[in-house]
């Protein structure tokens, strides 16, 4: 039970237990010397929370672009209390980074309102193959482990909700 704060009425939170919840982290091949990494930290946060290897489904997928079409099929079958999106896009000469990014983040945010599986972004949109691997784990932490802890936060809630 969370306690009333005052000024507010009741306070739902989540939790970070992950025992006895499915996960399903889809993950792109493409920058897959990155994408192994977050996938690395995401696997890791949920099992030092609970989760079993048995319990996570991981499914690969070509690019970021295809993310959202298995994040999908997951949500609609129920197979997961919440998907973790991993994947790695890193600004070229043309103009593809864009329309590639803005397509993902816009598919992936859709399948979690429409079928109220929380679907967590953790695709990294970086300028530089340094960034990436900044965020891949070495200076600014592992985005695959950040990406772990609010699907078991949003999969906690949910339930609660």
């Amino acid at each position: 039970m969370v306690p009333k704060r005052k000024g507010h009425g009741r306070t739902i939170e989540g939790d970070y237990a992950g025992d006895g919840r499915r996960f399903a982290i889809v993950v792109s091949r493409f920058n897959e010397y990155i994408t192994s990494k977050l996938l690395e930290g995401c696997e890791n946060t949920l099992n030092r929370h609970g989760v079993k290897p048995e319990q996570i489904d991981v499914v690969w997928v070509p690019g970021s672009f295809e993310i959202p079409t298995a994040a999908r099929a997951i949500a609609r079958k129920r197979a997961a209390d919440a998907i973790v999106c991993l994947g790695c896009v890193i600004r070229g000469d043309t103009p593809h980074f864009d329309h590639v990014c803005r397509e993902t983040a816009k598919g992936i945010a859709e399948v979690g309102r429409r079928t109220g599986v929380p679907t967590i972004f953790g695709v990294l949109t970086c300028e530089t193959l340094e960034q990436a691997i900044e965020r891949a784990g070495t200076k600014m932490g592992n985005a695959g482990r950040s990406a772990a802890m609010a699907a078991l936060e949003m999969a906690s809630l949910v339930k609660k909700l």
